[in-house]
């Protein structure tokens, strides 16, 4: 058993059925991704993980434990942490009170979690005293993740992290999301960037009109010529 995983969910947004049998998953210390066409549900998929869509069918499990009918609140106070696409920083605050803010609902000492934060991305201490506005894409993106990481979470999911940026900045963003499967989390992602983000990942899961169409390790699915025809532009 993964240590999350959705399985078989069907989820619809009233009467139109987004999401058909469609399982996902991801271990400790792996990253996996998401990739399809628009429309495919891919971020639906995201939702349901998250609690902010009710299944009609199927399961949400983490850590052995069926949560599919925790509220978003209970399952972020178990360990689920989301980054979503836009509107993730406090662009009006500094970068140090970006985290502070992320901790909020904490009532322990956060000060070992902020420096967690500032060792894994080292560029936010320097910048601690900016607002988060003034910085770059990339550095954007890292105060959304440090600030989802104030909750000691052990599951990270990620809505599109690379939208809307340059490809430099695009590879900044990969490097920081692996040091985030690296340092012992579960990454998984909804990603754009089918090609960049397989080939980054340990796993992925390609989805099509809500349903799996195929899931393998990334060189699988890199290497499989069908996946490359459709998906990765040949």
């Amino acid at each position: 058993m993964a240590y999350l995983e959705g399985n078989s969910l069907v989820a619809a947004y009233g009467p139109v059925p987004i999401l058909h049998e469609c399982s996902v998953s991801v271990e400790k210390g792996e990253l996996a991704v998401i990739v399809g066409p628009n429309g495919a549900g891919k971020s639906t998929a995201m939702k349901v993980l998250l609690g902010m869509l009710n299944p009609s069918s199927g399961s949400v499990v983490f850590d052995g434990q069926d949560i599919t009918h925790l509220s978003t609140q209970e399952r972020i106070s178990l360990g689920l942490a989301f980054v979503p696409q836009t509107n993730n920083v406090f662009t009006s605050m500094t970068v140090h009170e970006n985290l502070e803010m992320g901790g909020f609902l904490r009532d322990d000492d956060i000060s070992h979690t902020i420096q967690e934060v500032y060792d894994l991305f080292p560029i936010l201490f320097e910048k601690r005293k900016q607002n988060a506005g003034e910085l770059s894409g990339g550095q954007r993106q890292q105060v959304a993740f440090g600030r989802a990481m104030m909750t000691q979470p052990t599951v990270m999911l990620l809505d599109e992290p690379t939208a809307g940026v340059s490809p430099i900045v695009m590879d900044e963003i990969f490097s920081n999301i692996l040091d985030l499967k690296n340092s012992g989390r579960a990454v998984l992602m909804v990603e754009q960037n089918a090609q960049q983000a397989l080939n980054i990942a340990d796993k992925g899961f390609v989805l099509v009109s809500g349903r799996n169409e195929h899931s393998g390790t990334g060189k699988e699915l890199i290497a499989d010529p069908e996946v490359r025809k459709k998906f990765l532009g040949g």
